[in-house]
């Protein structure tokens, strides 16, 4: 289970996208921002918009999911 964290009290995220990231357009893109208790997700285009919060296990068994397809 993952501590909700308001966009006003969290630290300070460094994002980062993929460098398999290939799209003709630089923002068409998901950015991820790792701590010690959860993977941050957003839309590179929404920077301010919503984001997707997973625990480092749930986003490993997604990310191995995702590599087999």
């Amino acid at each position: 289970m993952i501590r909700k964290i308001s966009v006003e009290n969290a630290p300070e995220l460094e994002w980062f996208k993929s460098s398999y990231s290939d799209s003709s357009n630089g923002n068409d893109c998901v950015e991820v921002a790792t701590t010690l208790t959860a993977i941050h997700v957003r839309d590179s285009k929404n920077p301010q918009g919503p984001r997707l919060g997973v625990s480092p296990t749930a986003w490993a068994s997604f990310v191995a999911y995702a590599s087999e397809r």
